[in-house]
């Protein structure tokens, strides 16, 4: 039996949510607050719950604080943040606390039971609907990962040419680079030339910005 805390600042949220819950055969409310705060005064000296189910934005102390303030002093208890708040942001800064799992209240019963079954058994949780959105995000807004060996098709450099990139990079003169690869100064001026051209760079500034966009440089 999975003995919970329930902090809400809303009380018929606190209310509903304790009838759904004491209606599972696993779960029963130990006790319930309306803030960080209180939930926190709760939890000097009485019996400790296996798991806190809390919203994030509350008066007198908020959820983040509540959790690091619980995090700190009793590491063992599973959390799980239960709030309307999608922003990405706050999900991932939830998880770096150490959370064990993110739902929204906007998804179905069955969702929010199956996550908190998911995190009684040792797992981590977040809603569908938020994993969907974050698929969509990082697709839209996180590059991928660049082969660079199709960056060099694509701008048709050579070899040498790359390796001549790296030796720029590095503020080596054609002559050092020269005597580094074992090539004549006339042929790194030529591969300088063809760099700039292929890549359509004005200048040496341009074209290492051309290295590190492209992830040709590292």
């Amino acid at each position: 039996m999975t003995q919970l805390l329930l902090v809400d600042d809303h009380a018929l949220v606190r209310s509903g949510f304790r009838l759904i819950l004491e209606a599972q055969e696993d779960i029963t409310v130990i006790a319930e607050a309306e803030n960080g705060k209180n939930a926190l005064e709760y939890l000097v000296g009485a019996p400790q719950p296996d798991l806190i189910l809390t919203d994030l934005h509350m008066d007198k102390m908020d959820g983040i604080r509540f959790i690091k303030a619980v995090k700190a002093r009793s590491p063992d208890i599973k959390i799980i943040i239960l709030t309307m708040d999608n922003d990405f942001h706050l999900v991932a800064d939830a998880f770096d606390l150490g959370v064990d799992g993110y739902l929204l209240k906007s998804s179905h019963l069955d969702e929010i039971l199956f996550g908190i079954r998911q995190v009684q058994r040792g797992g981590r949780y977040i809603s569908s609907a938020l994993s969907f959105d974050l698929m969509d995000y990082s697709s839209q807004h996180i590059p991928r990962a660049v082969n660079k060996n199709d960056v060099m098709e694509r701008y048709e450099l050579s070899d040498r040419e790359l390796l001549v990139l790296e030796r720029i990079a590095e503020g080596y003169t054609n002559a050092e680079i020269a005597d580094q690869i074992f090539l004549s100064k006339r042929t790194v001026e030529g591969h300088r030339q063809q760099l700039l051209e292929k890549t359509n760079s004005r200048n040496t500034a341009g074209l290492i910005r051309f290295g590190f966009k492209t992830k040709l440089l590292s």
